[in-house]
């Protein structure tokens, strides 16, 4: 089978046989770090982590409406017949909830992340430094791993000890409907916030929504515009210092003041649909691809459904920039899984994630289902795809971002409660008039600096 160091990255590498014979049973506890609470430091790995000829029965936790993962672990079961997967699924709020209770109490192998800081420093997830060693994972270029990186007791994040992966890597920007664009004369992606401004003036005068974006529940995604407007008007680095915790770091700057004031625009000039704020993500996607919206703000992850239901029909640009001829930023992260601190198949666990970024078939799953580019170093090669396609659209970008080096990590991973409790509800606020652009960032700011304790 085709497997070795393997990332998160839109950079890719290549591939290395690794042989089961004479490996360790997964059963037993694993050597990638200690599984007492609130330790968090690395155990040495000696002995080559695998899942063994027994029969082992895996136990994962992911997001629901999200199929990569269920094939990922359909296909992993096909490669290795002695491991059968138990998988429990729920929406992204549900899971951002419930981690820390689950790990806890009834701990997976692999579970689907929100922010891990807190979680670090509870002590519910294992440190895969021995894993990443063993395996490679640490000769990636750095800038792959850094999201899943924490110092001790979870902060800051962006270095120390790594302890979560990625399924993919994952980009975030904006999705077009073509026929709907041409309506309005619009033939090619916007080249600057000015251009997007006047298409979506245009469509709105079409009488064409021209945005389709949800807001409702727990986890709203106003953040996405939001947080691609502050790219546009901005810089990346500020934003990912204030998300990786670094000492001094604020989101209430005068480029992210402007970004607020222009989503507050869009929001009263009915960019958005009436019912924002009862919309969820399947919602949302269901009137995009029905083709009730000119854009959307959403991560390649859609990019397979979309080339599925929207066939020739929907294309891929990251966020312009406010000036013209600069750089394009994008948020860009992982698809985040950890293994819980105690988990029974630990070593099982860590095989999978080194499997699913350098085995060929999983990373074609990657692309293919998930939409996004596999994990993997930086030589590994990337599965073809169609010209023309979404995916197509969505794997250049992502490689764009990666050469530029205005990749962000997303707002909402700067603490763990930071999306439900603060985000969320601000942005719900703004959209129904109780809440200003300077509040909105103030008020963020002020939960922030109570959850990370400055």
């Amino acid at each position: 089978m085709l497997s070795r160091r393997t990332h998160h990255s839109r950079t890719l590498g290549t591939v290395l046989t690794l042989t089961l014979a004479g490996a360790l049973a997964a059963s037993c506890s694993a050597p990638g770090g200690s599984a007492t609470p609130g330790d968090t430091t690395a155990a040495a790995v000696t002995a080559e982590p695998t899942c063994g000829s027994a029969p082992v029965t895996m136990r994962g936790y992911f997001e629901t409406g999200f199929p990569m993962a269920k094939a990922l672990t359909d296909e992993f079961t096909k490669q290795f017949p002695n491991v059968k997967w138990e998988v429990r699924e729920d929406q992204f709020a549900v899971i951002t909830q419930n981690a820390p209770r689950v790990l806890a109490d009834d701990p997976p192998d692999l579970m689907r992340l929100p922010q891990v800081s807190e979680l670090v420093k509870d002590g519910l997830l294992k440190n895969l430094d021995g894993y990443a060693k063993w395996f490679g994972w640490d000769k990636w270029p750095s800038g792959q791993l850094a999201q899943l990186r924490m110092g001790p007791g979870g902060r800051p994040r962006g270095e120390g000890s790594l302890f979560a992966m990625g399924l993919n890597f994952s980009t975030t920007g904006v999705f077009y409907n073509k026929q709907l664009a041409a309506r309005i004369g619009l033939t090619t992606p916007p080249a600057t916030l000015a251009q997007l401004d006047e298409a979506m003036a245009k469509a709105k005068n079409a009488g064409i929504q021209p945005i389709q974006q949800f807001n409702g529940g727990a986890t709203g995604g106003l953040a996405f515009p939001l947080q691609n407007l502050m790219a546009s008007l901005g810089q990346p680095a500020p934003i990912n210092d204030w998300i990786y915790q670094k000492p001094g770091a604020t989101i209430d700057t005068p480029a992210n003041l402007q970004a607020a004031q222009h989503l507050e625009q869009w929001i009263k000039a009915g960019y958005f649909a009436p019912d924002v704020n009862a919309v969820d993500y399947a919602q949302m996607v269901s009137r995009f691809t029905g083709g009730q919206g000119l854009f959307s703000f959403n991560g390649d992850w859609e990019s397979a459904n979309l080339d599925k239901l929207m066939a020739g029909n929907a294309g891929f640009f990251p966020m312009p920039p406010a000036q013209a001829g600069a750089k394009p930023a994008a948020m860009s992260a992982p698809l985040t899984v950890g293994i819980s601190a105690k988990a029974p198949h630990a070593d099982c666990a860590a095989f999978f994630l080194n499997w699913v970024a350098t085995n060929g078939k999983a990373r074609e799953v990657a692309v293919q289902t998930g939409g996004s580019h596999p994990m993997g170093p930086a030589d590994a090669p990337l599965p073809p795809v169609a010209a023309g396609t979404v995916t197509a659209g969505t794997l250049e970008a992502a490689a764009q971002v990666d050469r530029d080096g205005t990749a962000m990590d997303f707002i909402a991973n700067a603490t763990g409660a930071i999306y439900a409790k603060s985000w969320t509800p601000q942005l719900q606020k703004l959209v129904s008039g109780e809440q200003t652009p300077d509040g909105l960032l103030k008020s963020v700011q002020r939960d922030y600096a109570d959850q990370v304790g400055s």
